[in-house]
């Protein structure tokens, strides 16, 4: 799939960075789908899939939200209103400037691309306007990523894992004790739209 035309989008002044893993792309889905066109933030996504096959989850979940949604190339740059997929295999990060990196580097914690990597450079990125978002999956990929969101002043949600199809990495990440809100997943939409729609002060 093309990359959609993304010169007249503006750099985000807000990143959210979602991380899944098994059942992510239902629960990837329902949230994007829930979100506006006009959605004033980028979104960084983090979804273990096979390192050994070629990820479709850009082609579905653009099919099922009114975002554009790319699978990450080298030399992509942020911009406003549009989801980011790590491609499979490769860690993610944001860099300072919004534009993306894509690593090969070691496994961490057995999975590539790693949520608390992607958490951790949103973090020292983009400091009180990141949001991280910790969706079902097994292990505890994300729960040292959201600590480094909420050391810089960033907002922490995460799927009730009451709820979640896997409660692994909800529940890492809720035993961290630095999450703001823990919502069933019909309620993490609205609650973006919320957080990303507050005035920036200073």
């Amino acid at each position: 799939m093309e990359h959609p035309a993304l010169e007249d989008s503006s750099p985000p002044q807000k990143v959210v960075a979602i991380c899944a893993s098994a059942g992510g792309l239902s629960a990837l889905s329902q949230v994007l789908s829930a979100l506006p066109a006009n959605f004033p933030a980028a979104i960084t996504v983090v979804q273990h899939v096979s390192p050994h096959y070629p990820s479709m989850m850009a082609d579905i979940l653009s099919r099922r939200t009114k975002l554009p949604v790319v699978q990450v190339r080298p030399g992509d740059y942020l911009r406003t209103g549009t989801v980011y997929i790590a491609p499979p295999d490769h860690h993610l990060l944001v860099n300072a400037d919004g534009s993306l990196s894509l690593s090969h580097s070691e496994l961490v914690h057995f999975v590539r691309p790693s949520a608390d990597l992607l958490f951790e450079s949103v973090a020292a990125s983009f400091k009180q306007q990141a949001i991280a978002v910790v969706l079902t999956g097994m292990g505890s990929d994300g729960a040292m990523g959201v600590r480094a969101i909420e050391e810089m002043g960033g907002t922490v949600i995460v799927q009730d894992y009451k709820t979640a199809e896997f409660g692994g990495m909800p529940e890492a990440a809720i035993n961290t004790g630095v999450v703001d809100l823990v919502l069933p997943l019909n309620e993490i939409a609205p609650a973006l739209v919320k957080l990303v729609a507050v005035e920036v002060k200073g």
